[in-house]
């Protein structure tokens, strides 16, 4: 499964940037069509907007992505001790290339069902567009949960199922299968339950068939 992650993401990392941004004619159109819509710079700035600039905390970012929504918060974020993780290669290289003159960020490879890192390291885990893929969804949310300190913010946003048939098929039969995406996907009601086992909800969204979140650990 790894490895088609891995495969997944190297061969769609030219566009994978104009999808989310809908920088290109038929990057909107797909969104309108498959996704109803639903503006991911709108809600990237939203949730990044529940993070100050002035944040002098410790952050870690999983998936980073290509930075492509992050790159210019973090450089206002000067005070912060930012550590951005990816599996995939293809996409922390183009991470890499814009945060590499952030000294307050670092890039690493890594896997969020088995996070380098000690309990309670972090005050702040922001997950964007990420859930969707990780392979193994509850050692995710484990692993990130152990990283938080207590009273330590969860922020994401990543695709739920059931609130769309027409995204909830380009999934299951085009994006899943090429690696993209991985089921078991939840539903807002399961989000909803597995975040209220460990955390206080300050924030809950959904935008089409996108959740987003921010919440504190208990």
């Amino acid at each position: 499964m790894h490895d088609k992650i891995q495969e997944s993401y190297h061969d769609s990392q030219d566009i994978y940037d104009d999808v989310l941004t809908q920088d290109k004619w038929w990057s909107e159109l797909y969104i309108d069509l498959f996704w109803d819509g639903v503006d991911d710079n709108q809600i990237a700035r939203k949730i990044l907007g529940w993070i100050p600039d002035n944040f002098n905390g410790r952050l870690l970012d999983v998936p980073v992505g290509t930075a492509v929504f992050t790159c210019h918060k973090y450089a206002r974020m000067k005070k912060a001790r930012i550590t951005c993780l990816d599996y995939s290669l293809d996409m922390l290289r183009q991470a890499d290339r814009r945060l590499s003159e952030l000294s307050q960020v670092r890039t690493m490879q890594g896997d969020v069902g088995d996070l380098p890192f000690a309990d309670g390291d972090f005050d702040v885990v922001l997950s964007m567009n990420g859930f969707h893929v990780f392979p193994d969804k509850a050692r995710a949310f484990s692993e990130i949960n152990r990283v938080l300190k207590r009273n330590g913010v969860f922020i994401a946003c990543f695709y739920v199922q059931g609130e769309s048939a027409v995204t909830d098929l380009l999934v299951s039969q085009i994006l899943a299968k090429k690696g993209w995406f991985t089921p078991p996907f939840l539903t807002v009601e399961i989000l909803r339950e597995q975040l209220m086992k460990h955390y206080e909800i300050k924030r809950f969204c959904t935008e089409g068939t996108m959740a987003y979140f921010c919440a504190v650990k208990k």
